[in-house]
């Protein structure tokens, strides 16, 4: 599933609980989520999904959800 692939890779990425996250999460609301590891995260993430995505797509990502959606319209999933 989308959801728990992905909230693991946040979770190795900066060392928190799954269970913290949740698709209302923002960036904001997680330690250490700052632009550079951003970037490193969605690098992760296309590695992991096979998908890649657009700045414009990753300018209008607001939380967890919203890459979660992004993910299953890439992936037909």
């Amino acid at each position: 599933m989308i959801t728990d692939k992905l909230n693991q890779i946040i979770a190795e990425c900066f060392k928190v609980e799954t269970g913290n996250i949740t698709r209302e999460t923002t960036a904001e609301q997680v330690p250490g989520w700052d632009s550079i590891s951003h970037i490193r995260l969605i690098l992760q993430v296309e590695k992991a999904f096979n998908v890649r995505f657009r700045n414009q797509e990753i300018g209008k990502m607001k939380n967890v959800g919203d890459l979660v959606d992004l993910i299953s319209e890439k992936t037909g999933g």
